[in-house]
């Protein structure tokens, strides 16, 4: 009886078949199913959620008024202000479940040997006294640092992890330049003005950028007329030259933040977990802080209240977060620095600032209510457990 032979283009596809099942009964080819992000640690987590009283049991505060690294004017405790609601953040993909609070020795563990540093205005400065309060909770041995420029900082011994914040307000560097009186001077009132080099970072920060492992950037608050009004306005450089036509104020935000995104990409390695965080609300009710802007409230704004808040439409004293952060995603458009948007979930705490409790006697009448900054504990706890959750994530990657 003749064999049957089949044609070599008939037994090449029942090869591979043959073979590719082989393979995929493999246990060495069977892939780790991803495992989900913990709760806080995916940066959308911020962006998508609500705010729930805090479950029961609810966690003992980390850190108490006595903190040494607390800041008084947002000591709104020991200031007499009546304490702040309960109140944790459930991110909607978790499910309802809330961000967890910091392990901070969990944390410090595995970060040991490593540096966290942010760098901005004094929002960044807000959420770096969290985090050193936070922190300090799990290593009593910590002491203030205030190396390498840093304006405010912590170096905890145990596991030998330092965490600062540098001043830098605009980013850019910025100097004053007083103008020779001239009649064109006086009556324009023109004092002098402050020189700002777009394409130079701030002294405060120029020399770190590869001393730390984590970096958080910020700015958008100083960029205003309240901070550089025309008296003393903001005039733009680029190359040592004046750029002509002269920029206005959020134009130039614009030119600063996508020549200073630009100067991380190229001075910060990219093992560094680079991080920008948007901008924090304000919640001036009734006009702007020297307008007797009043922020003395126990209410949280609902859903619904947030665009005539808030949106730039409505032009509203509360305006600038959102415009700021829009230059914001403009400038890391391509960049591989990661957006931490902490606005939404901000939004809705108009609880939540120090207002009429500074800590300083006449201090209300002298810079009207602090409807900008944050009490703490308060709001940027939150803050603090989510940017943990996501450096946790992101050394656990084995990235850090």
């Amino acid at each position: 009886m003749p064999r049957l032979r089949l044609p070599l283009v008939l037994l090449l596809p029942i090869a591979l078949t043959i073979i590719l099942l082989l393979l995929a009964s493999s246990p060495s080819s069977r892939l780790p199913t991803p495992q989900p992000l913990p709760c806080g640690a995916a940066l959308s987590d911020a962006a998508d959620g609500r705010w729930v009283p805090t479950p029961s049991p609810a966690p003992p505060r980390l850190y108490s008024p006595s903190c040494p690294f607390h800041r008084n004017a947002w000591n709104c405790l020991r200031n007499g202000r009546p304490q702040l609601a309960a109140l944790s953040w459930a991110p909607t993909r978790c499910g309802g479940a809330v961000v967890p609070r910091i392990d901070a020795a969990g944390f410090l563990a595995a970060a040991r040997g490593r540096r966290v540093g942010l760098v901005g205005d004094s929002l960044s400065e807000n959420l770096v006294v969290a985090l050193l309060c936070a922190l300090r909770s799990a290593d009593d041995g910590a002491r203030k640092w205030k190396r390498r420029g840093a304006w405010r900082g912590g170096y905890f011994p145990r596991e030998d992890v330092v965490v600062a914040y540098h001043r830098a307000v605009l980013l850019a560097k910025y100097t004053w330049q007083p103008l020779e009186k001239s009649k064109e001077h006086q009556k324009d009132r023109i004092k002098g003005t402050y020189r700002v080099d777009v394409d130079i970072p701030a002294d405060d920060w120029v020399n770190v950028t590869k001393f730390y492992d984590v970096l958080i950037f910020n700015t958008g608050h100083w960029w205003d007329t309240y901070k550089f009004p025309k008296e003393t306005p903001l005039v733009f450089y680029k190359g040592g030259k004046p750029i002509e036509p002269p920029l206005g104020m959020h134009d130039g935000l614009k030119v600063v933040l996508k020549s200073m995104a630009s100067y991380v990409e190229r001075e910060v390695p990219r093992k560094t977990l680079k991080l920008w965080r948007t901008q924090s609300p304000r919640h001036f009710y009734g006009g702007e802080w020297d307008h007797n802007g009043s922020c003395v409230s126990d209410r949280l704004l609902e859903e619904h209240e947030l665009d005539s808040w808030f949106d730039p439409r409505f032009g509203g004293v509360n305006k600038d977060a959102r415009m700021v952060n829009s230059a914001i995603q403009g400038a890391l458009a391509g960049t591989d620095i990661q957006l931490l948007n902490l606005t939404y979930m901000s939004e809705f705490r108009a609880d939540a600032h120090p207002a009429i409790w500074l800590g300083k006697k006449d201090a209300v009448a002298v810079y009207g209510q602090d409807c900008m900054h944050w009490c703490l504990p308060g709001v940027p706890d939150t803050w603090v457990d989510i940017l943990a959750a996501q450096i946790l994530h992101y050394l656990k990657q084995g990235k850090g």
